[in-house]
C-alpha cells in the first residue's frame, strides 16, 4: 500500500472483455422508475466504483445485478452469454457474490463456521459422516492469511473481530467459493481510518486474483483510493463513466451531488440560487 493509500493497477485490465455487462437496465416498481436505462460492466481484475447519494438507485441496481430483482427491461450478460436470474442463488452459481453491509454473520460462532455457513466439507460416510473441522480450519486460516489477516485461532468468535476484519472474512469467503464478480455494498461506510485502509488493501488483493470488484459507495475518497473506473448514478440514471486519471475528486463529488443540475438551475434563475 502506498503512502497516499492509493492503489495503482495495471492497464491490462482496460483491454480485457467484461465478465458481466448490464445493458440499458430499467427497473419499475408500479409507477416508480427506480432505474431508467443503466449500463455498467466489470472486467476481470478491475475495481469499478458505482457512486451515488442515497436515493440514487444504488441498492436497486445491486439487487438487480445479484438476482434479487428481475429487470423490467434490459439485458444482463456474463462472458457474453445472456442471463435470466430468477433468484440470488442463480446469480451466485454464475459467480456473482454480494457482500452486504449487514454481512449476515453469527457473532458468537467461530470464524470457520461463519466462513463455510452451510457449505461445510464432510468426512466419513453414512452414520459416521461429520464435518471435517480440521480441513475447514486449515482453509479458513489460509484464506484469511492470503487477505492479510492472521487469526488468533480458527475457533475465534467472529464477534471478537473488528468491522474491517469481518468484511475481510465475508470477502475471503466469497472468493473461496468461486466469485468471479464481487459486489461490495458500502464496505467502508461504518469503519475508521485504519480499518478502511485494511479493507481497501483486501480489495486490491482480490483484484490481483482476477476477480472483478463492484465497489458501491458514496465516499469519493475511498473510491478514488482503489477504483479503476468510476460511474456516477443519479436518480436511476448513470451520468457517465470515467477511468482513473480522467476525473478529479471535485468533479466526481460535483456529479454525485447533482452539481450540474444546480448549475443549470442557477443559470435559469439568473444566479439567484
Amino acid at each position: 500500500m502506498t503512502d497516499d493509500t492509493t492503489f495503482h493497477h495495471g492497464s491490462a485490465v482496460a483491454s480485457a472483455k467484461p465478465i458481466i455487462e448490464m445493458k440499458n437496465i430499467e427497473k419499475h416498481f408500479g409507477n416508480i422508475i427506480a432505474l431508467a436505462g443503466v449500463s455498467f460492466d466489470v472486467r476481470p481484475g478491475e475495481c469499478h466504483c458505482l457512486l451515488g447519494d442515497n436515493g440514487a438507485g444504488k441498492s436497486t441496481f445491486i439487487k438487480t445485478m445479484s438476482g434479487v430483482h428481475k429487470p423490467t427491461k434490459g439485458e444482463i450478460t456474463i462472458n457474453g452469454k445472456a442471463m435470466d436470474f430468477s433468484s440470488p442463488r442463480d446469480a451466485m452459481e454464475a459467480g456473482i457474490a454480494t457482500v452486504f453491509q449487514d454481512l449476515a454473520m453469527i457473532p458468537l460462532m467461530s470464524v470457520t463456521r461463519n466462513f463455510f455457513m452451510g457449505r461445510e466439507p464432510t468426512t466419513g460416510r453414512g452414520p459416521f459422516k461429520r464435518m471435517d473441522i480440521k480441513k475447514m480450519n486449515e482453509i479458513t486460516v489460509n484464506a484469511m492469511r492470503e487477505m492479510g489477516i492472521n487469526l488468533r485461532g480458527p475457533d475465534q468468535a467472529v464477534g471478537t473481530l473488528s468491522g474491517g476484519e469481518r468484511q475481510t472474512v465475508a470477502i475471503a469467503r466469497a472468493v473461496h467459493f468461486g466469485a468471479k464478480v464481487l459486489i461490495l455494498d458500502e464496505p467502508t461506510s461504518a469503519l475508521g481510518v485504519r480499518q478502511t485502509s485494511n479493507v481497501l488493501a483486501t480489495i486490491d488483493r482480490v483484484r490481483k486474483q482476477g476477480v472483478g470488484v463492484v465497489f458501491i459507495s458514496h465516499n469519493v475518497r475511498h473510491a478514488l483510493a482503489v477504483g479503476d473506473r468510476f460511474t456516477v448514478l443519479n436518480r436511476g440514471q448513470t451520468l457517465g463513466t470515467a477511468a482513473r486519471g480522467e476525473i478529479t475528486p471535485e468533479q466526481l463529488q460535483d456529479l454525485m451531488a447533482g452539481g450540474q443540475e444546480l448549475a443549470q438551475l442557477e443559470g435559469s434563475l439568473g444566479g439567484t440560487v
